[in-house]
């Protein structure tokens, strides 16, 4: 432990930054939150926002080091610290406009230690911005200080933040000279890294096109063109193709629809051999007269007043799966792969079959 005692100007700083200590606790904790919220209304999806008030043992150790540098505590700007941490590369930059949007930035002492990359760097990659808030933004009366005390934001992403722990763990900056085989993996292992997170970027990109593709083949009608996948098919359930179907049969009891997620239908269609949300088009097409039969024989003689929105995709499944040949074991399938296995789904399905066999879609 290092017992120099502190000059007499240093130990000045150390009474300023004591006296101090409750204005940066109080930034430290009302920046995380605000970010937090900033990012919210900006779509942003961060990691995490962690905030640190350096504490007086390292700052006695920094003014051992480069005391006679500050003239008074407020030239210490890394006193209060706050680290952004990202999923995704492109979000760094989309951070760093949000705090030049709400702090004041001193340039002259923020660094962007990207653009001075080194090929063993790649955890220490972050934008460092030394910020300070606008009394037009945010002032506390009982803190005068507060907008006169500058602090740091560290930004970078998951992977850069895990790089830095690991190689701070294994002494690779600890000043320790180590053997260059380690040295190589280590500069390795950063490379491939490096390369995961542009990686992860680049199919975040790509996935953001494919969807804004995917509505606008759905916008147009081009249904046909479309591959029915998870994407694809929230942007057919968003022009609602089930609703005339849903409102026709609710029409025999003069029941109400009570809309309910659709999505657990996607691996049934997929498992009854559908592939394009051109053949989800043909099968409503198809067989909505065949699914109204079917509810009108269900339902017909009932005082249901209530229908889930699922009725329609159900008949219209059961409608297919019995024209087709599918018979009981295809609406056992139909009902577990929808409810889960269940003893009661297999009478059910014999039910169905026994009682549509006589519809007329059945003898057409």
């Amino acid at each position: 432990m290092n017992t120099q005692k502190l000059d007499p100007h240093c130990q000045k700083l150390i009474e300023e930054y004591r006296s101090l200590l409750p204005v940066y606790s109080h930034i430290a904790e009302i920046i995380p939150e605000r970010l937090r919220s900033f990012f919210d209304d900006a779509g942003i999806v961060v990691a995490a926002v962690e905030h640190r008030v350096k504490t007086e043992s390292s700052l006695k150790g920094k003014l051992r080091l480069k005391g006679s540098k500050y003239n008074s505590i407020y030239d210490i700007t890394d006193l209060v610290g706050i680290r952004v941490i990202t999923f995704y590369t492109d979000d760094v930059e989309k951070v760093a406009s949000v705090l030049e949007r709400l702090y004041e930035i001193d340039w002259e002492n923020s660094i962007d230690k990207r653009k001075i990359h080194e090929i063993d760097s790649f955890g220490y990659l972050s934008i460092h911005y030394i910020c300070r808030i606008p009394e037009s933004s945010y002032s506390v009366p009982e803190y005068p200080e507060l907008n006169k005390i500058r602090f740091e934001v560290q930004i970078r992403t998951v992977l850069q933040h895990a790089w830095a722990n690991m190689d701070h763990d294994t002494g690779y900056k600890s000043g320790v000279e180590i053997p260059r085989i380690y040295q190589r993996n280590m500069r390795r292992l950063a490379g491939m890294l490096e390369l995961v997170d542009d990686e992860f970027s680049r199919i975040r990109r790509e996935l953001s096109d494919y969807r804004r593709q995917v509505q606008a083949l759905v916008s147009s009608g081009n249904l046909s063109d479309v591959m029915l996948d998870g994407d694809s098919f929230r942007s057919y359930l968003e022009i609602r193709p089930f609703d005339a179907l849903n409102q026709r049969i609710a029409s025999i009891n003069q029941a109400e629809i009570q809309e309910v997620d659709l999505s657990n239908f996607l691996p049934l269609f997929k498992i009854m051999g559908f592939s394009t949300l051109g053949d989800l088009n043909t099968l409503v097409k198809d067989y909505s007269e065949a699914a109204y039969q079917i509810a009108c024989f269900q339902i017909g003689l009932t005082d249901i007043d209530i229908l889930s929105s699922s009725v329609g995709p159900q008949n219209l499944c059961t409608a297919y799966i019995l024209k087709n040949g599918g018979g009981r074991i295809g609406l056992k399938m139909m009902l577990d792969d929808l409810g889960g296995p269940s003893p009661g789904n297999e009478a059910m399905a014999s039910f169905l079959v026994e009682q549509t066999k006589d519809l007329p879609f059945m003898n057409q």
